[in-house]
């Protein structure tokens, strides 16, 4: 019986699509998936593409065509199609390890919460460029395991390297928002909210980078509504940790967390954008959520208050 619902979003990817599919289609315990890919209105051949290979493979194959809507609602939709006890996400452009589920099944048969494991970089000829690592435990709390991964893992924030019960996303109400981060904040209380969780060794993700796909946007009205973004999510973020039943040690960890991810943005941004930033990182205060553990706390502390770039370069 399949355990786990792979969830694939897919938005014009024909270049890349079938390496992708093939990556979980081929996986060494394949009668554990169930497969769910989701056309979230692509305008190239796509479409074709997956229904072709969904014709042509031995897997439980769910293939849904929507409107365009962005990811995190493709995201929150493949949740509800979901059938199977665990979900994992695969971006269309990216690749599994052939071994990642038979490596996660000793973790799916002690029925741990969320499963974390490990992404490697890779060029279009699947030569490592590098490994992003970070701390490896077995079985604890998802609230100790967030403290674990704290300031020693700079991915804590991808959802395509975990592997998570279905449940803990419906009864916590924890769903992807809609804005140009998608990605930012959803995480940590994932991971705070699961009873149990592991984090393993394995580097079977592949983020795959594509010549010259690293681009900038000088849009700097877009700039804009992304900062805006970010900071609305830190708001919500911040009031949900203050309704949550943790540690006063894990809220704090939470709120450094957030503090430090919308900080780190400033060094992305022009000028102008820039300025607005700082302005409102001084607004909100931020510098009230670092907290003083050790000398160098303090002195970050107090140059957040005065110079938000100088602490940029403490980091």
């Amino acid at each position: 019986m399949e355990k786990v619902s792979v969830i694939v979003p897919v938005y014009n990817a024909e270049k890349y699509i079938e390496r992708c599919l093939n990556s979980i289609i081929n996986q060494t315990r394949s009668d554990l998936i169930e497969l769910i890919v989701i056309n979230d209105g692509s305008k190239d051949n796509s479409e074709e593409i997956i229904k072709k290979i969904k014709q042509n493979c031995n897997i439980k194959f769910k293939y849904y065509a929507k409107k365009n809507e962005g990811v995190a609602k493709t995201r929150n939709f493949g949740i509800q199609k979901a059938s199977c006890k665990y979900t994992l996400f695969v971006d269309c452009d990216d690749k599994i390890d052939e071994k990642l589920i038979e490596k996660l099944v000793p973790y799916i048969e002690k029925d741990i919460d969320c499963i974390k494991f490990k992404l490697q970089e890779i060029d279009m000829s699947g030569n490592v460029i590098q490994k992003h690592d970070g701390p490896v435990f077995e079985k604890t709390t998802g609230e100790e395991g967030f403290n674990k991964l704290f300031g020693k893992d700079i991915l804590i924030d991808s959802p395509c390297i975990y592997l998570i019960k279905k449940e803990v996303y419906i009864k916590n109400n924890l769903y992807f928002e809609r804005t140009y981060h998608e990605d930012f904040g959803l995480m940590p209380f994932i991971i705070v909210n699961s009873k149990t969780m592991v984090s393993t060794p394995y580097f079977y993700y592949s983020y795959i980078q594509e010549e010259n796909s690293i681009m900038r946007n000088n849009d700097k009205e877009k700039e804009k509504i992304k900062i805006q973004d970010c900071l609305a999510h830190f708001d919500k973020a911040m009031k949900r940790i203050n309704e949550i039943n943790l540690k006063k040690n894990t809220k704090e960890n939470l709120k450094i967390f957030y503090t430090n991810a919308i900080i780190l943005k400033v060094d992305e941004l022009n000028e102008e954008n820039k300025k607005y930033l700082i302005s409102e990182i001084k607004k909100r205060k931020m510098y009230k959520n670092i907290k003083i553990r050790n000398l160098k706390q303090l002195i970050k502390k107090i140059l957040l208050m005065i110079n938000v770039k100088l602490y940029l370069k403490m980091r």
